[in-house]
């Protein structure tokens, strides 16, 4: 196949491009300029940020090493509109988006590959660690690394034009590899946090884009204010740590509710913060829709633990996620991303939808 390589100038690109070629394929390496502000980026910080002029450098070397064309492609006007935009418009609606999602969704596999495609390319090669068995999105078996909630909003028709190859392989291993072929960035950290976020500081980020809109932050059992804030936009459901309020007791408060339009935020003790239905927008799905109701294991978060779960359709067009097991911190904009319930098939991808609410249908003991 005539494929992309998208290397992002990290370790997983790197080795994911050199398998492709080891594979036999025809590779051409592409780094993607995201960042408008591509000269104050040319340093990253440890693992915060990417896609700085180094990465691009980094990723440039790899693509000479295995002899291979290499382009850099300026896509960040298209990033910051769908990706860094979207963030912000989320965060200001009282959400918390997954932007590394939204890129998956938006960049990587749509524009990309669209244009890719039009190239006359058959597929973009990444680095993320999932496997594709079948045309079928499933878990890494590096569960530590797994990134397959990031890509549940992919459909059938961009898993098509995807390949992962390092998804039967461990992080380890990956470095090995690295090392054995001797690239500089075998030893380069991993990046975190956001990527247009560099310095980690998500509500310093947001405070300058939506400037500061000061309200109550209010006691959901007792109606009192309990503090003051400068923006919802620096919360988040189930937030616990960074509250600035004072209660009459030692019981930790957790983020409960979220209003912008009356800019209060709603806190309360852990036993208020638990739900047990989450219901979603529009769904998509990695493959054919599977028919309603059924059994299902979803993920809440990124890096959170997978929870059974029966799904249902309401009259919007949306799913009803009516949970096994009472979560808390599920907020609004995250995703919730759906797997097969078979312990053989358990780490089968079937499609995610962002959630729109979450309630407590239990009472609460």
């Amino acid at each position: 196949m005539r494929v992309i390589a998208a290397m992002s100038g990290g370790v997983d690109s790197a080795v994911a491009a050199a398998l492709a070629v080891e594979a036999g394929h025809d590779v051409t390496g592409v780094h993607l300029a995201l960042s408008q502000q591509r000269q104050r980026q040319r340093l990253r910080s440890g693992s915060r940020g990417c896609c700085s002029v180094e990465d691009a450098d980094d990723a440039r070397r790899v693509a000479a090493e295995l002899g291979i064309p290499f382009y850099v492609w300026d896509m960040a006007d298209r990033f910051a509109e769908d990706v860094v935009d979207d963030f912000v418009a989320e965060y200001a609606a009282g959400r918390t988006p997954n932007p590394c999602l939204r890129c998956n969704e938006k960049i990587k596999f749509a524009a990309v590959l669209d244009r890719a495609q039009a190239l006359g390319f058959d597929a973009v090669v990444t680095g993320h660690h999932a496997r594709l068995a079948g045309g079928e999105l499933r878990r890494s078996v590096d569960t530590a690394k797994d990134q397959s909630y990031v890509l549940g909003v992919l459909t059938a028709g961009q898993l098509a034009g995807a390949v992962f190859p390092l998804g039967s392989m461990t992080k380890e291993r990956v470095r090995e590899i690295a090392a054995e072929r001797g690239y500089a960035v075998a030893t380069k950290p991993d990046s975190h946090d956001i990527c247009f976020i560099p310095d980690g500081d998500t509500r310093g980020f947001l405070d300058r884009r939506l400037g500061a809109a000061p309200g109550p932050v209010v006691d959901a059992a007792t109606g009192a204010v309990v503090g003051e804030h400068t923006g919802t936009h620096g919360f988040t459901i189930g937030q616990r740590k960074g509250l600035g309020i004072a209660v009459g007791d030692q019981r930790p408060r957790y983020v409960l509710g979220i209003e912008p339009v009356s800019r209060t935020v709603t806190v309360g003790t852990a036993d208020l913060a638990g739900v047990d239905e989450v219901r979603t927008g529009a769904p998509t799905w990695t493959g054919p829709a599977p028919s309603l109701p059924f059994g299902a294991v979803v993920q809440l978060r990124a890096h959170g633990a997978g929870v059974p779960c029966t799904v249902t359709g309401d009259d919007d067009g949306g799913l009803v996620l009516v949970l096994h097991e009472v979560q808390r911190g599920v907020a609004p904009g995250q995703s919730a991303v759906l797997y097969e319930p078979d312990a053989e098939r358990g780490d089968k991808v079937l499609g995610q939808a962002a959630v729109a609410r979450a309630a407590r249908r239990t009472p609460v003991a």
